[in-house]
């Protein structure tokens, strides 16, 4: 079920719990309310018309977040790797390339690509940058928390860095994350391994956070105030 609120979207999931929680999801703001089964609708629509204010103020952080301009790949863009910012330098050839040097990154492709091919292969370049640091810092994270995903997978999204099945106990993780600080993707990883034990944003959540990664609302703030990508 979807609420439209003040011109805002909010997505209903009913859900096996006691309360309702309320969230404005990163990276866009999305909203969402997960509600116990035995809730009637207008009860939930209630209940979100008492927190308009509250996430009108939250959809506007996001709103206001710097982003990418829409990228057409060529030299005078940035790219961001790992939270650094490069300027883009497009060269042509006959074989795709992405090589950092310096505060440059040097595109080749050949010349009459277009945006969109430029776009999937540097997202595919991103996805092995990615899965490489994966490789490292999840057995790092399973250490820490003593929980072990069955599987994992990277997926290009827009309203999650990460996401858990907690009954198959596979995660996915944001291609996006690439382009933020390390620390991000190790944030995001131990909180979707945390979900392995609790599924949902309660008490217990936040401790086993605590417990697993002390710093982590620090680096919460720090990964939802980088800069977004370019959305339409």
């Amino acid at each position: 079920m979807t609420l439209n609120i003040s011109g805002i979207p909010i997505e209903v999931c009913k859900k096996n719990i006691k309360n309702m929680h309320l969230y404005v999801k990163p990276p866009n703001g999305n909203v969402m309310v997960s509600a116990p089964l035995s809730m009637s609708d207008e009860a939930i629509e209630r209940f979100v018309r008492t927190k308009v204010s509250w996430i009108k103020r939250q959809v506007e952080k996001f709103d206001n977040q710097p982003r990418q301009s829409q990228r057409e790949y060529i030299s005078g863009e940035t790219l961001y790797v790992w939270g650094k910012q490069y300027y883009l330098r497009t060269e042509y050839g006959n074989r795709n390339s992405l090589v950092l040097s310096g505060d440059k990154a040097i595109l080749t492709v050949r010349k009459e690509s277009t945006a969109l091919q430029r776009e999937k292969f540097i997202r595919e370049w991103y996805r092995d940058l990615l899965k490489a640091e994966i490789n490292v810092l999840l057995p790092k994270c399973e250490k820490i928390t003593g929980l072990k995903a069955t599987s994992w997978q990277t997926k290009y999204m827009t309203s999650r860095w990460g996401t858990c099945n907690t009954q198959s106990g596979k995660i996915w993780l944001n291609l996006q994350l690439a382009k933020k600080t390390p620390e991000c993707l190790e944030y995001v990883i131990i909180h979707e391994l945390a979900h392995l034990i609790e599924k949902n944003h309660n008490e217990r959540f936040v401790s086993l956070m605590d417990k697993f990664m002390p710093m982590w609302r620090e680096i919460k703030m720090t990964l939802n105030g980088q800069t977004l990508d370019y959305m339409e």
